[in-house]
């Protein structure tokens, strides 16, 4: 249920219930409020902080008109070493309230993201991947003098080392066309509709982020139901991808103008049904079925020759789910790793049954099984 329409209000920290204010927007200062939320209690953080962009006589175009560019107060610190502070103190109330296999996504520019880098490995964070989001119509160097400034960086890091954060890697490559996903990212700037505007037309916040990029965001890193928290949620992109997309969100701004655009924006969004929102289940996450069983459920009989590499290869199937080829012995991996001399092989992949006069890949009958298994559990 989202709450936004009466929960964005100004509340002590310390005032917080015991349950996550989930699906709103809490008004204030992101430190105070991240350090009264539970400890532990959010699966993903995605932080669009300021970027420090030190634009001191703002950015003119070749014809002298003005460019709608960063001039906000927030946007301003005194020194670098008051923006490390300020950056080391909101990352460490992020880590206090990510869950122990929770992560974090930051994005910045060149004037941030590597300070950023470093403060999040000096509090402990472990680096995942870099991602640059390219964009596809980026604003040009109007002054000629640099190159045109054309990507942003986007940090994805897991709370801890030994942090097992979700990673919806099958989802991704089935939306890639079967292709593993890059960390280089393809996607314009917010323009058009999305791009929000107040009465004059004018920009309601100037580095709004385009919800595709969320979207990618939510869909490799969440699963349906987790709590994402956006420490500058400014006009709710975050919010709006999530609540489409069947995730909570808890979002906390301090400008009453960007609060007012969120919530209106959010308001708005009819949610996916829970079908839609549902992605495919990973591979490690499905029943293990040892080959074995297999031969147990009769599904492969013992004497069965198996192939490998187009035919180069051959094994068969002995009744204790062992292969034996020629003197080599063992399971369906490390026989399939020993006659092509490699340290390992994926047996399930590697090894082929005739079937009809084609060759099927053992993986089939373990899906077989796999199904199964769901109908009875369902």
């Amino acid at each position: 249920m989202l709450r936004t329409g009466s929960a964005a209000r100004k509340r002590a920290p310390e005032a917080f219930e015991s349950h996550l204010p989930i699906d709103t927007i809490l008004v204030g200062d992101c430190v105070e409020h991240m350090n009264g939320l539970p400890e532990a209690s959010v699966d993903l953080i995605f932080a669009d902080p300021p970027y420090n962009l030190q634009l001191e006589d703002g950015l003119t175009r070749p014809d002298q008109s003005r460019v709608d560019a960063v001039d906000d107060d927030w946007d301003k610190f005194d020194s670098f070493a008051h923006y490390d502070a300020f950056t080391r103190a909101w990352l460490k109330a992020a880590r206090r309230v990510l869950k122990p296999d929770g992560a974090i996504w930051v994005i910045g520019s060149y004037h941030n993201i590597f300070r950023v880098g470093t403060a999040l490995q000096d509090l402990g964070f472990w680096m995942l991947n870099d991602v640059v989001w390219r964009k596809a119509n980026p604003m040009p160097n109007f002054r000629g003098t640099r190159f045109t400034n054309a990507h942003e960086t986007l940090i994805w890091a897991s709370r801890t080392q030994k942090s097992r954060p979700t990673f919806n890697y099958e989802a991704l490559k089935l939306s890639n066309d079967d292709t593993q996903m890059r960390s280089d990212w393809l996607f314009p700037i917010c323009t058009g509709h999305e791009r929000l505007k107040d009465a004059n037309d004018a920009k309601v916040h100037p580095t709004q982020k385009p919800e595709a990029l969320l979207y990618r965001v939510l869909m490799a890193t969440t699963k349906p139901g987790d709590v994402v928290l956006d420490p500058f949620f400014g006009t709710g992109t975050t919010g709006a991808v999530a609540r489409k997309m069947g995730r909570h969100f808890i979002g906390i701004e301090r400008e009453n103008t960007y609060i007012n655009a969120a919530l209106k924006r959010i308001a708005a969004i009819k949610p996916h049904d829970s079908a839609a929102i549902e992605t495919i289940l990973p591979k490690r996450a499905a029943p293990r079925v040892p080959f074995g069983s297999l031969i147990e459920q009769g599904l492969i009989a013992p004497g069965t020759k198996l192939f490998g590499a187009g035919g180069r290869y051959s094994a068969t199937v002995r009744v204790d789910g062992s292969l034996i080829s020629d003197t080599h012995s063992g399971s369906i991996h490390r026989v399939g790793a020993l006659v092509q001399g490699f340290d390992a092989c994926n047996g399930w992949t590697f090894w082929h049954y005739e079937e009809d006069g084609r060759m099927v890949p053992i993986d089939a009958l373990r899906e077989q099984v796999r199904a199964t298994i769901d109908k009875l559990s369902a």
